[in-house]
């Protein structure tokens, strides 16, 4: 195989690369508890495989951290590059990842593993790892139990998808975690968000505007969110790794 050409990125997962403004300013950040689980002591280097718009990136950084980005969409690393300049970003997926042998320390996927072939992927992201590398994979996933939460879930969809964490050979036993929080946004991000939704960004224009209308009928009628400049948007953020045996 050669490592030093990516393949070509699923088209689905390309897709998100004409929605990269609205992914930008509308997705969430990640707690940092979840990077304190996540990320084993000292000083790793680290690849945000699947990185998006660089999110989890610019946090890894601000950690004093050496990271590298990977995403198959070219248009969602033009925006992370202009938004965390100086960090390594390649075109790339989690089957054929640009990166040397037992390069990195730690490959964090965030928001992004369902896009992945996991037979293909454990033994290329065990590759580019150093022995006792980790693996990690983190969710943000809205809290329904608020109710304009669960209204909203009602228009766009729920985030009921499988959240597999089984990772499997050659990494170890998975560790768990779960860690609730809230998130402020405006309602032009409130929108933003749904529209970076891939079920959003696939569906025909006129599916798509309809969505829309439904979420500001949304916020200019319930009680919660009516008249305000301000959202809080809860949140339970998954986060599962293993590691490589030593």
């Amino acid at each position: 195989m050669d490592h030093e050409a990516a393949a070509a990125p699923p088209p689905a997962a390309a897709s998100f690369g004409a929605a990269a403004d609205a992914y930008e300013r509308g997705r969430p950040p990640y707690p940092e508890a979840a990077l304190d689980f996540l990320l084993p002591a000292g000083r790793p280097r680290v690849l945000d495989l699947g990185a998006g718009t660089g999110k989890l990136t610019r946090q890894i950084r601000a950690r004093g951290l050496d990271v590298t980005a990977v995403d198959p969409s070219d248009g969602m690393l033009a925006e992370l590059r202009r938004a965390v300049p100086g960090v390594p970003a390649h075109v790339g997926t989690a089957e054929q990842l640009p990166l040397p042998d037992a390069s990195v320390d730690v490959v964090l996927v965030a928001q992004a593993w369902h896009w992945v072939d996991p037979a293909h992927a454990l033994p290329e992201i065990a590759r580019v790892l150093t022995p006792g590398g980790r693996l990690g994979l983190i969710w943000n996933v809205r809290d329904e139990s608020t109710d304009w939460v669960h209204r909203l879930g009602t228009i766009i969809g729920r985030e009921d998808r499988a959240r597999d964490t089984t990772m499997g050979a050659p990494f170890g036993p998975v560790t768990r975690a779960e860690i609730g929080w809230t998130h402020t946004l405006r309602p032009g991000e409130l929108l933003d968000l749904v529209a970076s939704r891939s079920g959003n960004i696939l569906l025909p224009a006129d599916e798509r505007a309809a969505v829309l209308a439904q979420v500001r009928q949304l916020t200019s009628t319930h009680p919660a969110l009516l008249g305000r400049d301000t959202y809080t948007l809860p949140y339970l953020t998954e986060c599962a790794y293993a590691e490589l045996p030593a």
